[in-house]
């Protein structure tokens, strides 16, 4: 199971880890699109973010369409492609056809491996990537990092399967390596101070001789490697639980980049924002969180320009959704899941 993980995240199941996510289920009743179907097949491609959304705008919410209790959670709950997902409307909730009221499927003979068909919470392939790199790193956490001193044949650009000297990891057990230089800083909008450095990614690395220096090639190269970049150990992948949750508690921060693009750019649907949020302040992997576009300022034309009450404050206009996946100590990655207009850096992020 950990190496079907390691090797991919396609076989996410659809469960939840946690009985608290059912204790934090909003007292408004879940409401149902007014041209949600009766039945959908499910088909390669789909997500569980992706049903639940067409049926309600509150994809998040897909425990309560489905009816999950706390015994049901003790056990994984797959949906594959071929399933026929029926909606009762009476009861607003889900249910596989043949099995009303529940999810849990009968044995069935299949000619390839359940595993590689269970459709996954949200898209696994736009997030793989970012599952076990440390994409945030200290202010200074790369100035001490292993740093290659040399190349081979005295190369200026490395690439895949060029050998490289590195001072700085002699005595370390770890083969694998993860190759970075320091990006933009992380700044919080809210107290100016920077929480992290963005570390660009350049690819990666195997230890095939120990020593100070030591050698190693590169296995992949995202982009030039050259003298001076970073290593930083490259750890397992993460088994992570995938289950869509708003936070019990009011969660009010910012979004302080898009993930690859200039600080002006805008997050449109499958983006990945940075927020100013992390498991200090209480966000957890699976939180949903609602974007707010900022609001700004306008002149009331009624009133003169001198009058101190001529400038109004907008309100912040609801934007989209987004989908944590990712979370450090201060600052948080999320993937947006849902756009009704453009989201900016120093836009709003709020418990939905």
């Amino acid at each position: 199971m950990v190496q079907q993980l390691r090797k991919s995240i396609t076989a996410l199941v659809f469960f939840v880890a946690s009985a608290g996510v059912f204790a934090q289920a909003p007292k408004t009743p879940i409401a149902l699109k007014p041209d949600a179907p009766d039945r959908h097949v499910v088909v390669p491609g789909d997500t569980l973010w992706g049903i639940a959304e067409r049926f309600t705008d509150s994809p998040w919410r897909w425990p309560e369409l489905w009816n999950l209790n706390k015994d049901q959670i003790k056990n994984p709950h797959r949906i594959y492609p071929g399933n026929v997902i029926v909606l009762d409307r009476v009861r607003a909730q889900l249910a596989i056809a043949g099995e009303p009221g529940t999810v849990k499927l009968s044995p069935r003979a299949r000619a390839e491996s359940l595993a590689k068909q269970e459709i996954p919470s949200i898209p696994p392939s736009i997030i793989e990537p970012f599952l076990n790199r440390p994409l945030v790193i200290e202010p200074d956490g790369l100035e001490k990092a292993p740093t290659i001193v040399g190349t081979e044949g005295g190369r200026v650009i490395l690439a895949a399967g060029h050998q490289a000297y590195v001072r700085g990891i002699a005595g370390s057990k770890e083969e694998n390596w993860f190759v970075y230089r320091g990006g933009s800083a992380l700044v919080d909008p809210d107290t100016n101070q920077t929480v992290g450095l963005e570390a660009i990614y350049l690819g990666s690395a195997r230890v095939t001789r120990t020593g100070d220096p030591a050698t190693v090639v590169l296995t992949s190269v995202a982009q030039e490697v050259v003298a001076g970049d970073k290593l930083v150990a490259a750890g397992r992948a993460l088994p992570i639980n995938y289950a869509p949750h708003a936070p019990s508690t009011q969660v009010t921060g910012r979004v302080m980049s898009v993930y690859g693009a200039s600080r002006v750019a805008e997050a449109g649907r499958y983006s990945i924002i940075t927020i100013n949020r992390g498991r200090a302040d209480g966000i957890e992997i699976g939180h949903v969180l609602a974007l707010y576009s900022r609001g700004g300022t306008a002149r009331d034309v009624s009133r003169t320009k001198d009058d101190p009450q001529a400038t109004i404050e907008l309100p912040d206009e609801r934007a989209g959704l987004a989908f944590v996946f990712r979370v450090f100590e201060r600052v948080s990655y999320a993937l947006v899941m849902h756009v009704t207009r453009p989201v900016n850096p120093l836009d709003v992020v709020r418990t939905p």
